[in-house]
């Protein structure tokens, strides 16, 4: 519990005891009010009212006494004005007190009194008439004798009556006085309650506070600055202010803990670069004075293995050259008389050799005990850990070391070993040069002992040395004017390069370029082929309908090849996608046997497809790009087997690396899609040509098989790209065996952006499409897509806007549309579209042309974008090109849909009927 919530819990019960004691007391005080008031107010009314009755009745009897004696009229008439006031007055008292005093008994009283005051006023009344009457003897009689004991009996009822009031008043004085003494208990009890809950509550507060301020004192005083890596924490018990003070405080210690850990750390690491920057000093002082290798070896030798913490040592020096090259053995620790070790080495022979093979240190842990002996005056021993490391200079290995140690070299030894044997090798090289320079100064001082007495021959080498430091010198022109070439063979081929660059860019514009301008006359041809082939009007003859099955098949070939021409220039600009999706090996299944069972049974081949029981029901892939894989290696099948069988065989194989190509890491598995056949086969030596572009087994012209060789190319890059590869085995006249490698499993990365494998909906459907062409382009009959009335009839009567320059499209498309009862305008360019649709803001639809005059495609859908109006008109842009950053340019611009060309009237109007009702 947080110290405010105790606080406030002290002081509040405080507060609550207070509230509920005034509270009581008001209580109590309204209760003796309200009593009092009643023995007050009403009680001492009621008493009134019976003493006034008693006034009144006297009163009464003094008036009727006083006409004993003989008054005047007039006051006669005061006499019977006073006793009528009376009568009202008695009348009007016993009312209110019959009101006022409800009890039974009371009641009874004042009934009885009421009845006799009656009989009381009747009297008085005779007695009046009587008097007036003269009849005294009477009146008299009446007055002193019957209204006399009427008025007893009146006043002794009156007087019991105003006893019972008085008794009243008394009582309720005291219950008065008994409640109030319960207040005063009542209030004596709940201060008494009071005090030994705050007593206790406040005792309750202090011991809480005090435990709790006793702990965290006890924790801060044991703090010492002794052992600052491990200090005391506070046990967090609770989770008020003292928790928050034991966590800040434990959250200090331990930042204080990570900060000594640090600063010994920093401490450590500061010494151990003194200690190496101090030792490679050491060693670095001790060749000053060294003048041959032998020394030089021992030296280093004896000073740097004791140094490493190793107990064997061997110093491998280099001589010879070429052929004769070799590492010797020059100096030892502790390895003088090793009857095991080499007295040299060859560069790769041996760890020795191989150290100055590869250039680099070699480290060995766990040594087989037969491997080296250390011997000591006491016996022998194998080392532990052994290390082989190079000395270069200038890329040449000079030297070589091999020491070895009973415990295992320490990343600090192994850094002091590097860094000293990066230097090492400069000694050495000092040192030959110094032996070399001492060897040729002997020899020159012998030469000039020997030769002082023929000063021709000594002028003649001089005159040799002359001339070779003229050949020195030449040869140094020579070095820098190479130099300068370099640098401007360096600069000719950047130049080159950003020709390449720029000529790739020109290559792409050429091939988006090429496919608007082929796909613009193959738009209007399929069109209006695909519009002749539904033969609406029933008046072509069957002839006539294969010919035009024909041109459409001839023309759906031609755009075949521009797609796999673009194809394959995606593949080598890098910008070919793949959109991995889950893929039922069922639906694989399927469109196999749906595409080429019709082509099986047309030539008479055997045709199967099996997939292995154990193989799972889906894999990770790109659906079409395997459905165009296994379509290309299929149509090559089927082309070069004239009788036989072609077969698919889908089934895992545990092999994961193939040759030097792995397809699946530990966790995946490999699936094996072999399509086989007993076709003519492929020689072995043109068994790798045939996956280069535009080549084929037989390329002539007069070949009997046709095609364009880019089939494989494309579907070989594809593979790479679906993370596998596509293997062949072939024996001529026997069949061909080609095997597609991809991994199997749930998620696989097949790009690294998946961002980029995003296209819009049409391009799929163009892709789906696809299956229908082709089984049109193998002589198959397509039946046309014909409308249902009530699809006809949604929409009839919808205005679309055909925005091209080429009037054949436009021709051809408005004959489509209107046999679909649509109303169809059209304009020749950009800024004449856009003038139409101000003129027809009822138009449901624009067909957009991208490459026209004056305004393009771009520029037209972007300024419609911008009128309010036309912000929600559907667009779909028709592009003749086919490259990803096409599309991509008509969807940034503003456009609903896209549809590359050459169009298929199914797509146009499914597009158009979403559009439209969307």
């Amino acid at each position: 519990m947080k110290f405010k919530t105790k606080l406030y819990l002290g002081l509040g019960s405080f507060l609550v005891i207070i509230i509920i004691l005034v509270t009581f007391l008001i209580n109590m005080l309204d209760q003796i009010t309200v009593k009092m008031n009643v023995v007050v107010k009403e009680l001492s009314e009621r008493v009134s009212m019976t003493a006034t009755i008693q006034y009144e009745i006297a009163n009464l009897d003094r008036g009727l006494k006083g006409l004993t004696s003989d008054p005047p009229d007039d006051l006669l008439q005061d006499f019977t004005n006073d006793m009528e006031k009376s009568r009202m007055n008695t009348s009007m008292a016993i009312e209110s007190l019959k009101k006022m005093d409800t009890r039974e008994k009371s009641q009874e009283l004042i009934v009885k009194f009421t009845a006799l005051y009656g009989t009381y006023t009747e009297m008085t009344q005779q007695i009046l008439t009587l008097k007036k009457a003269g009849m005294k003897a009477e009146y008299e009689k009446l007055l002193w004798y019957d209204s006399k004991q009427l008025r007893e009996r009146l006043l002794q009822n009156i007087d019991l009556l105003n006893t019972l009031q008085e008794q009243e008043m008394k009582n309720e004085l005291y219950r008065t006085r008994a409640t109030y003494n319960v207040a005063t208990k009542m209030i004596y009890t709940y201060v008494l309650i009071g005090l030994i809950i705050g007593i206790g509550m406040t005792v309750w507060l202090i011991l809480s506070i005090t435990k709790n301020l006793n702990k965290v004192t006890s924790v801060m005083t044991s703090v010492t600055h002794n052992n600052v890596t491990k200090l005391p924490r506070i046990k967090v018990t609770s989770k008020d202010e003292f928790g928050a003070i034991a966590e800040a405080f434990n959250g200090m210690a331990q930042d204080l803990e990570e900060r000594a850990k640090q600063e010994i750390e920093l401490k450590e690491e500061a010494q151990e670069k003194s200690w190496l920057k101090t030792k490679i000093a050491e060693i670095a002082t001790m060749y000053s004075k060294v003048d041959d290798l032998q020394t030089l070896a021992q030296l280093f030798i004896t000073k740097i293995t004791p140094m490493a913490g190793a107990s064997y040592g061997v110093f491998y020096t280099q001589e010879g050259e070429g052929d004769q090259y070799r590492l010797r053995k020059l100096a030892g620790y502790a390895a003088h008389h090793e009857p095991f070790g080499f007295e040299s080495f060859r560069v790769g022979e041996g760890l020795v050799g191989q150290c100055a093979a590869i250039k680099k240190s070699i480290l060995l842990n766990q040594i087989p005990e037969d491997h080296l002996k250390i011997v000591s005056g006491t016996g022998m021993s194998s080392p532990a850990s052994l290390i082989i490391l190079p000395a270069e200079y200038e890329g040449e290995i000079l030297a070589v070391i091999e020491l070895a140690t009973f415990e295992t070299f320490t990343p600090l030894q192994q850094m002091l070993l590097h860094e000293v044997m990066s230097k090492i090798g400069i000694a050495i090289n000092s040192v030959k040069s110094r032996m070399l320079v001492a060897k040729l100064l002997q020899e020159s001082q012998a030469l000039t002992e020997e030769l002082q007495s023929q000063s021709e021959e000594l002028q003649m080498q001089q005159e040799e040395l002359r001339s070779a430091h003229e050949r020195l010198e030449e040869q140094y022109e020579n070095s820098e004017q190479k130099k300068t070439e370099l640098e401007e063979i360096r600069l000719v081929l950047e130049e080159k390069a950003q020709h390449l660059a720029l000529s790739s860019q020109y290559k792409s514009e050429f091939l988006a370029n090429m496919s608007h301008e082929l796909r613009t006359p193959l738009n209007s041809l399929l069109i209006l082929t695909h519009i002749l082939a539904e033969n609406s009007e029933r008046n072509l003859t069957d002839k006539q309908l294969e010919y035009i099955r024909t041109i459409y098949s001839s023309g759906d070939d031609l755009l075949n090849l521009i797609n796999d021409i673009l194809d394959l220039a995606k593949v080598e600009s890098g910008n070919l996608e793949v959109i991995p999706e889950e893929l039922q090996l069922q639906d694989v299944q399927v469109f196999v046997e749906n595409q080429f069972f019709p082509i099986a049974r047309q030539k008479g081949i055997e045709f199967s497809v099996r997939i292995d029981p154990d193989l799972p029901k889906s894999i990770f892939t790109d659906e079409h790009r395997l459905q165009q894989i296994l379509k290309n290696l299929l149509s090559n099948a089927f082309k070069f087997t004239e009788k036989g069988s072609v077969s698919l065989y889908i089934q895992k194989t545990s092999q994961k690396v193939f040759g030097e190509k792995p397809i699946a890491d530990q966790m995946g598995s490999v699936l094996a899609f072999s399509v086989v056949d007993t076709g003519i086969g492929i020689p072995e030596e043109k068994q790798e040509m045939i996956f280069e572009t535009f080549k084929q087994a037989d390329g002539t012209t007069s070949r009997k098989y046709g095609g364009t060789g880019l089939g494989l190319p494309i579907s070989r890059e594809i593979a790479q790209l679906l993370g596998g590869f596509i293997q062949v085995n072939s024996e001529v006249d026997k069949g061909t065996t080609f095997t597609l490698y991809l991994p199997s499993i749930e998620s696989f990365p097949l790009t690294e952006n998946r961002s980029s494998m995003k296209e819009v909906a049409a391009g799929h459907y163009e892709q789906a499409h696809n299956s229908v062409e082709s089984a049109a382009k193998n002589g198959l009959h397509v039946e046309s897509w014909n409308p249902n009335p009530y699809e006809k009839n949604l929409l009839d009567g919808k205005k679309i806007l055909i925005v091209d320059d080429d009037m054949r499209n436009i021709f051809a498309l408005t004959t489509a549309l209107e046999g679909y009862q649509m109303e169809v305008i059209f304009a020749l360019n950009g800024l004449e579209g856009i003038e139409i649709l101000c003129s027809n803001p009822e138009t449901d639809l624009v067909l957009m042309d991208i490459m026209m005059p004056e305004m393009d495609g771009f520029e037209a859908i972007h300024a419609i974008r911008q009128m309010p109006q036309f912000k929600n008109i559907p667009i779909i842009a028709l592009t003749a090109k086919a490259m990803k950053q096409d599309r991509e340019q008509c969807m940034n611009a503003g456009a609903s849909d896209y549809i590359s060309k050459p169009i298929n009237i199914i797509q146009l109007l499914s597009l158009i009927q979403v559009w439209v009702y969307r």
